[in-house]
């Protein structure tokens, strides 16, 4: 099993990359490009760039999971 580089919201980069999401989720990278083509999940395209804001992200986890920030 990978271990996650990131070990708390505040160490995660303004803006992620797939790769990080798929890092932080604990998922693989395929699946981590299924979650962020869908579209209840905030991106950002630039050309063919993903990338994902920290904030709208710690925000779609904690839709997902129930909590309130």
């Amino acid at each position: 099993m990978r271990k996650c580089r990131f070990h708390s919201y505040d160490e995660l980069p303004l803006m992620l990359t797939v790769v990080d999401v798929a890092d932080v989720l604990g998922i693989g990278l395929a699946h981590a490009y299924e979650v962020v083509r869908r579209q209840d999940f905030p991106t950002i395209t630039l050309g063919s760039r993903i990338i994902v804001p920290r904030d709208k992200f710690i925000q779609w986890i904690e839709e997902k999971t129930g909590e309130k920030g």
